[in-house]
Parts: C-alpha cells; structure tokens; sequence
C-alpha cells in the first residue's frame, strides 16, 4: 500500500541517509509491512550522489567524473527498489526526500571535500532539517520510526546526522503531542552476520570477506527485536539488484558487496534496537518480532 488513507491503523516511518540504504539495512521489513496494509514510506535524506559507482557504464555520473547526474540516476534505481519491495497486487511504494529531491546534498565519507558543498546535509543547519521532518512527523503521524544507531552504522556522517535529526524531530513531536509510539535503530545482529558468512558457499572473483570485526554488528542481547523477513527474501534481493550502481548481488542470490567488494549476507531477519518509546506502550522483556508490538 502507498500513500494509503492517513485514517490507516497502522503507519511506519523509515528514514535513511542515502538511496540503497533503505533495501540494505530494510528491505524485507519495508516489503513484509507493506503486503500487510501497513501505510508504509521511506523518506531519503539525500540523492547519495557521493556514491562510488560499480563498474564502467555509469563511471562518469560521478561528481568528479564529468557529469555529476549520479544523484539523478540514483532517484530512479531507488525507485525501481522500492517497486521490487511493493505487494506485486498493488501500486508500488515511490521515494521521498527530505525537502524535496535535491534540497540536501550527500556529505561524502568523514574528510571528504564533498562536505564542503553548499548544499552538503552536515552543513545544514541543524534545526532546518529537523523541522521538515517534524512537520513530516505531524502529518503523517505514523506509530514507528526507524532511524540509524549514534554510529551511522558505519561512520558516515549523513547516517550520524539522520540519527540525530530524527531523535530530535520525534522528541519535538512527543513534546506536541503528536509523536510516534516507538523510535527503533536498525543494526545488524552479531549471531546473524556470522552465521550468514559462514553460510557463503563461494566468494566470486574480485571479492573477499570481511576481516574479523570489519563489519559492524551488536552483540545478540542488544537485539530488542527481530523481524523475519523470509517470505520477502526475494523482494528484498530484487531490490539490492535495483541498486546496480552500488550494489553487486553474487551468483548465489545470499550475499551482495559494495563497491569495496567485501561479501556480506542478504538476512532473512532483520534487526532492530528499540530505543525509545511512549510510556504508555511499554515493550515486554522478551525479543520482539512486530515493529507494531504493544501498540493498541
């Protein structure tokens, strides 16, 4: 379901710094809620139009290649992931930027001249961003919300900064009233990246795995809740696919690599912390396995 009537029962937030992050870290969540009602939207903060493109075709659409439309390009992989995720029965779920495509540019990694851009979001004026999604947040008003941990993940100080932002905008959204029952961060679980790479029944040529602790992951009893995603696994790899400037899926259909070609496992769970909630929906002490948990 897309733009779904704002009566819908139940509403789930995503936000994410750059396009393929959403299928990465989300993916089968996005497609499981969406097949069941749920009003779900995935609101992108940036075009990612730092991305380090895979292969020759599409090289020069990077900023320094010449013709700086990577970010162009990315709008419509995003928007061919986002259909791979969507209910085959129904319309496909279409991207949202924050402010519009194009009012925040990506930061580049940490040091990056990138970040220097006039537009670049860590140049943002932190109450500007804020308030877009808090207007969002009114509006849409959905339940759940899910953002990055305080890392980015991995360092990148868009994903710190959506971190940031939408701790901010939904504590502004509670102190109006109007704010979501529940904040997740999505992570990855210990257990499940190692059982996933020891699962790898080839590394392709040009690949290699992780070293010990390269990727990042949180320890099993951080985990407050587990989504399993198995019946969407191959929406969620038709996704990854759609990401073709970013994201290369092996032969094998279970494992993808960025651009620095490190094997990592496609999840068939997915994971999540949650981190803060309305009091009145106080979570139980077991793992959940429903974003909607609790939620009368």
């Amino acid at each position: 379901m897309t733009d779904a009537s704002p009566t819908a029962d139940r509403r789930l937030l995503l936000v994410h710094a750059h396009p393929d992050d959403e299928t990465i870290m989300t993916g089968g969540t996005i497609a499981r809620y969406l097949a069941e009602g749920v009003d779900v939207r995935v609101l992108t903060f940036t075009l990612g139009e730092e991305g380090e493109v895979i292969g020759d075709e599409f090289a020069q659409l990077v900023s320094d290649g010449g013709a700086d439309q990577l970010g162009g390009y990315r709008i419509a992989e995003l928007t061919r992931a986002l259909a791979a995720l969507s209910p085959a029965d129904g319309p496909a779920l279409t991207p949202r930027f924050l402010g519009g495509a194009g009012r925040w540019r990506d930061s580049g990694m940490a040091g990056a001249p990138s970040a220097d851009h006039p537009r670049a979001l860590v140049r943002a004026p932190f109450d500007e961003p804020v308030g877009v999604l808090f207007d969002l947040l009114l509006g849409f008003a959905p339940q759940v919300v899910v953002s990055y941990d305080a890392s980015g993940t991995y360092g990148h100080p868009d994903h710190k900064l959506v971190h940031e932002v939408t701790a901010a905008a939904v504590a502004r959204a509670r102190e109006a009233g109007a704010g979501p029952a529940k904040l997740y961060e999505s992570v990855t679980e210990r257990s499940a990246l190692e059982n996933g790479l020891a699962a790898a029944r080839a590394v392709p040529d040009g690949w290699r795995m992780p070293r010990p602790g390269e990727l990042p992951s949180y320890p099993d009893d951080r985990i407050t809740t587990e989504v399993d995603v198995r019946a969407y696994y191959s929406h969620k790899v038709a996704g990854l696919a759609a990401h073709a400037t970013q994201v290369t899926v092996a032969p094998s259909g279970t494992e993808y690599a960025l651009s620095n070609n490190i094997l990592q496992p496609i999840h068939d769970h997915e994971h999540f912390i949650l981190t803060d909630h309305d009091p009145r929906e106080a979570p139980g002490s077991d793992r959940e396995t429903d974003l909607f948990a609790g939620i009368g």
